[in-house]
């Protein structure tokens, strides 16, 4: 039984549960809620940390003259706007 399905079949009988029962349960969920809110908000900080280095690296390659674009991108692109989806790369 996966952890989704435990946690359901906890509240299906929920009117039969005492009211310590109910308190400790709720304390338990807002726990969960709280870990995952914090695991969430370290995502999201990673995120933007990867995001600020790529931008880094863009800028970097642009100050340096180079090409910001890879060989085939531009056409990988023009292709996923217009709908047409991937082109396959040639071998």
């Amino acid at each position: 039984m996966s952890d989704d399905t435990a946690s359901f079949d906890l509240l299906v009988n929920i009117q039969s549960y005492a009211d310590d029962e109910l308190k400790a349960l709720a304390e338990a969920l807002e726990a969960e809620e709280h870990e995952i809110s914090k695991t969430r908000r370290l995502i999201h900080a990673k995120l933007d940390i990867l995001r600020a280095e790529m931008v880094r690296r863009l800028r970097d390659k642009h100050q340096a003259g180079k090409s910001l674009f890879s060989e085939g991108d531009v056409e990988k692109l023009s292709a996923i706007l217009s709908s047409r989806g991937l082109v396959p790369e040639e071998e």
